[in-house]
């Protein structure tokens, strides 16, 4: 075990952990560096777990995020399926399950979330109530997907929605659950929802908004046979997908004494309110450069910006953490890219797409200022509506909504052209 002190140890082995590893050395940063993760597997993408490997399309191997030549050659200690027992911030050291320990002189926390689940009693022990976080949720799930089979997918956020997506690839009679009155009501606005539930219903999902769960019929093997249902009849299943959301993993960061609230508190450079420890990734909330406030974000374009810009704060750079959010989901041959945040926005402005039923286009307005974008199937626009949403260019809603007006044309607004 090294006793160097100036080791940078980095708890968590996901995309935050191993881009902040490698980000740290492109550097040029030479101190030793030590990569913890509890999985037994090799760090690997986990938005392709929704996508491509459960649908079988991509194999494990292709989601890797390094060779492991990659780690000997840049001399990272890259240890997997070492879990972390605590973190004793006082004496820069963390200790790991096995008894083992390990000093730091900068400490980075990337531990990510976990998949929510019920609290209902009668799913504990049921093995056909699956949620998705992991390369192992994957391959379980992927047994369940089964031409006739019947699913009942709670939640109609983005991994309830991908999953559907698989699900009717695979031949599974879907029905998505969603306690709001549409899907993806938290994440985005109603024109978007519309379409992503017009969609599922043409591909053959039942997409059923404002369902209230009464309860679950279990079987005699502990399984659940069937959701109960306010107001309807009971739906009979052979499996069950909870895809409710995610809680971030601060457990490690309280006991060490650090500020939680929703997430690990971080100031703009991505410090902790704990000397010598950061916090990147779904686990952080971080303020807000374009609306104030904090922010927590599930975005693996957030994670590497943060796993870059950790490296440039813990070797100095006394810049901001300022990247401006982005997202994408992609379901059967749709691809949504997002980029900004809408929460404040006074005007919504959907751009129609004549003789286009697939594709659409959705702008977010802030007094004048295009603040937010959402777009399907025209990845080019998407590309014109970043630079329009960074430079924060005031639009005429008339002009952004006639589909005879080319989109580039307004990047000369904003200087980008």
């Amino acid at each position: 075990m090294s006793t160097r002190s100036d080791r940078i140890v980095i708890v968590g082995a996901g995309q935050a952990g191993v881009e902040a590893a490698a980000a740290l050395r492109m550097a040029g940063s030479g101190v030793p560096i030590t990569v913890l993760g509890d999985e037994s597997a090799a760090p690997y993408s986990r938005p392709p777990l929704s996508k491509g490997i459960l649908t079988g399309a991509a194999q494990f191997p292709e989601i890797a995020l390094r060779t492991d030549q990659f780690y000997v050659r840049e001399g990272i200690d890259l240890r997997v399926g070492r879990a972390v027992a605590d973190i004793d911030a006082a004496g820069r050291t963390v200790h790991l399950d096995d008894g083992d320990t390990i000093p730091y002189e900068s400490l980075i926390i990337a531990t990510g979330s976990k998949a929510r689940m019920l609290p209902n009693p009668e799913l504990r022990g049921a093995a056909n109530v699956l949620t998705l976080r992991t390369i192992d949720d994957t391959l379980r799930l992927q047994e369940f997907l089964r031409p006739g089979a019947r699913a009942a997918i709670i939640g109609g956020g983005y991994i309830g929605l991908e999953i559907a997506a698989a699900a009717r690839r695979a031949g599974v009679e879907t029905t998505i659950l969603e306690a709001a009155d549409r899907v993806l009501a938290r994440v985005t606005s109603a024109p978007v929802s519309d379409f992503f539930q017009q969609i599922h219903r043409e591909e053959g999902v039942d997409v059923r908004t404002g369902a209230r769960i009464a309860g679950f019929r279990t079987d005699a093997h502990g399984n659940v046979a069937a959701v109960l249902l306010d107001g309807a009849p009971a739906l009979e299943v052979d499996f069950v997908l909870v895809g409710i959301g995610v809680t971030p993993r601060t457990e490690l960061a309280e006991r060490a004494g650090a500020l939680v609230d929703n997430g690990i508190v971080v100031d703009a450079h991505l410090r902790t309110s704990v000397p010598g420890v950061y916090a990147i990734g779904d686990v952080s909330r971080h303020p807000c450069p374009q609306h104030g406030g904090l922010r927590r974000l599930e975005s693996a374009p957030n994670v590497s910006e943060q796993a870059r810009h950790v490296a440039r704060s813990i070797l100095g750079d006394e810049a901001p953490y300022a990247a401006l959010p982005w997202f994408w989901s992609d379901q059967y041959d749709l691809k949504l890219q997002s980029v900004g945040l809408s929460a404040t926005a006074d005007t919504v402005v959907v751009r129609p797409n004549p003789g286009h039923d697939r594709k659409l286009e959705v702008f977010y307005l802030e007094a004048g200022k295009l603040i937010a974008a959402d777009i399907v199937g025209a990845s080019g626009d998407f590309a014109f509506s970043r630079k329009l949403v960074e430079s924060k260019t005031v639009l005429d809603p008339e002009a952004l909504a006639d589909p005879d007006v080319p989109l580039r044309s307004f990047l000369a607004l904003a200087g980008a052209a």
